[in-house]
Parts: structure tokens; sequence; C-alpha cells
């Protein structure tokens, strides 16, 4: 194989898929990226098994062809290279010329038979929103997402699709255990039989999915086969294995009895937060809450530094009370809101609490409370 392409497109590729590559080397050729020539594009393809990325850019192809190289080496290579043409080109025993401008590489790499068949995109009923609702649902939950690889059930995101009234909601789900975040937002379209059942998307596709997003505007699209969910979006794929296991019944966690409600300022409330966090405890990063008509008081104490205090207005005619929580757990909330204020809703300091935002937008996070 021997091809020729512009620095910025090469660099480009290559950094998106350093995420995906299996760094554990288990399997030598999983920590290759494969390049694969044709057809006036480069087609640079990864995966670990459980998530893959194959990515399209265009290119002056000499010869076609493929091969596998080192992902983490070749991109270390190409960044540090003149902002120049780059010249590829595959030899005899898999060995690879790279040059630009006076630079010579010559670098090892492996047999593209080696590499694991990256599934097609499939063809199925899928469903299409744009970047920012997919960017939206994302960071409203993946932080919920539980990073204990023994729970692997939550070490992902529950999605779903239903018929409520005379629409089609599409609802994404996380927990860990100690806190839930939910939200559902409408959408059109025919409802794939996958999502009528509810799936679990993979915390690491649920990361790559969420880069995918991010990379500007246009319409993202997923759709299912063979246990895989297939995220597709202009000249990228990114193909997931759903997590196969069942998902808690999130329903049971979500308070129906919170009869206690409190109003205030996002803004205020997150940065009055992350003061008390600097003296709250290393280990459980609690701040005790003591809430009063028109009043919160926050405070935060660890006996080896000292303690914090700050009150600040609310809007609440409600019984004092007092409740301890997670400061972590709520700044994880208060960072992804887009309302001005959100509404607090309590029972009793030994009742779990909620957090939604003043205006609703189908946004629920639930916090467990702790003893301090």
């Amino acid at each position: 194989m021997n091809f020729t392409i512009e620095k910025e497109a090469f660099l480009k590729g290559l950094g998106r898929i350093q995420g995906i590559v299996e760094k554990r080397n288990t399997i030598p050729v999983l920590a290759n990226v494969l390049l694969e020539g044709g057809d006036g594009e480069l087609h640079i393809t990864a995966t670990d098994l459980e998530v893959g990325m194959r990515s399209s850019y265009p290119a002056n192809i000499i010869k076609p062809g493929k091969i596998t190289v080192s992902a983490k080496k070749l991109y270390e290579i190409i960044k540090e290279l003149p902002d120049r043409e780059i010249s590829f080109n595959s030899k005899e025993n898999c060995w690879i010329e790279v040059k630009c401008g006076k630079a010579l590489f010559n670098i090892v790499g492996l047999a593209a038979d080696e590499f694991p068949n990256f599934p097609q995109s499939s063809r199925n009923v899928g469903i299409t929103l744009s970047s920012d609702l997919w960017k939206e649902v994302i960071e409203k939950t993946f932080f919920a997402m539980s990073q204990d690889e023994s729970k692997y059930n939550l070490n992902g995101i529950y999605l779903r699709a239903f018929e409520d009234k005379d629409e089609i909601r599409l609802r994404l789900v996380a927990t860990d255990g100690h806190r839930l975040s939910l939200i559902d937002k409408s959408i059109k379209g025919a409802i794939p039989d996958e999502l009528k059942k509810g799936l679990i998307l993979p915390r690491k596709g649920v990361l790559e999915l969420k880069r995918l997003a991010e990379e500007g505007d246009g319409d993202l699209t997923l759709n299912f086969h063979d246990n895989n969910a297939v995220a597709s979006k202009g000249q990228t794929v990114v193909v997931m294995r759903l997590v196969d296991g069942e998902f808690p019944d999130y329903e049971r966690v979500i308070p129906k009895t919170n009869d206690q409600e409190a109003l205030i300022a996002v803004d205020a409330f997150l940065h009055a937060l992350r003061r008390m966090l600097i003296l709250s405890s290393e280990k459980s990063r609690g701040v005790k809450m003591q809430i009063k008509p028109g009043i919160l008081e926050v405070s935060s104490s660890n006996p080896e530094l000292g303690d914090a205090r700050e009150e600040l207005d609310l809007d609440y005619q409600g019984p004092e009370m007092s409740i301890g929580f997670n400061a972590r757990y709520l700044l994880d909330i208060l960072q992804v809101q887009d309302d001005v204020r959100v509404r607090m809703i309590f029972k009793d300091q030994l009742s779990p609490g909620m957090l939604r935002p003043e205006k609703g937008d189908g946004f629920t996070a639930v916090v467990m409370p702790m003893r301090l």
C-alpha cells in the first residue's frame, strides 16, 4: 500500500481512535490501527472487541492495500512531523516507511488479516437525532454511570423509547447505586424493536458516542444488529457491543412521597459546594445542609483541617430540616443544568433527595443521603 495524505487529516483520524485502542495488549494486534487505502480515501479502524471505530479521510491512494501499525507510535510520529504532506508506504514483511519533508521513519507493522472484522453498518430502522440533542441527553446522565466493573449491568446507560400519549419519548437512565440520573426527550420517527425493550450501552461506548456528538453539527444515527449498537455520523462509524444484563428497576428508586420543595439558584449553590468541598472529609466528601424557610446553610468539617459554613438564599416555606449529601454528586448534577434555578425535593433526612430544573425538561436526579 502506498498513499499520500495531509498531516491535519491523518492526525485527526489517529487522534480519534486513541481512546479505543486496547491498552492492555492482551492481543497484540488490538494495540494497532488498521489502515486501508482505496477509491481516494484512507479508512482508519480501531477496536478493543467491545467498542470499535472506523473513519474515512481523503487521500491520494497510489497503490491500494491495507496494513496495521501501532496506533500510539504512529500517532506520536505524525504529531511531531512538519505541517506538510505525508507519504506512507508499506513494504515487504510488514515494514512501513513514513516520510515528510526530510524526516524518514521505518516502523514495524502487522498483517491486516490478523485484525478483527469490523461489523458492517446495519440498514435496520434506527433513530436519528441532532448531535446537540445526543450531546445533551448523554451529558445529563453519563456522570451517574458506575465505575465498579463488578456491577457490569450498571457500567453504562440504559436506553429505551416508548409511546406516551401522542408522542414518542426517548429515555436515558444511569445509576451507580448511590445516585441516579434520568432524562426524557420527545423524538420523532419509528421505534426500533430493540429500543422498545430497552438496552444498555457500555460505558466506553457512551463516551465515544458523546465525543462523536461533540464533533460539529449534523445528525447522528443509532441503529442495532447482532447485539451491537452502531452509531454513524458523516464519515465516522462507532460500533459497541451492548451490555448483556438486566438494568435494575430504577422506577422504585425515584421517590414518590417527597413533599417538601425548595428553589435555589444553580450558580450560587454550585460555587458554595465547591468551597465546602475544600474542607470536607477526603473519603466521604460529605456536606451538611440545614434547610430553613428562606435560608440554606451548607457546612463541612474535617477534624484534621477545620470546618466551613455558608448561607444561601432559598425559596422555601416548609419545616426546618437537616440532611447530608456527597458534595461531588450534587456538583455533577448542577454542572449540567441549563436553568437558572433548580428544585430540591425532600421528605426527611433519611430519604433520597431529588433535583429537577425549575422549568422542567424531563430531567430528574436522585441522590441518597449520608449520615454526618
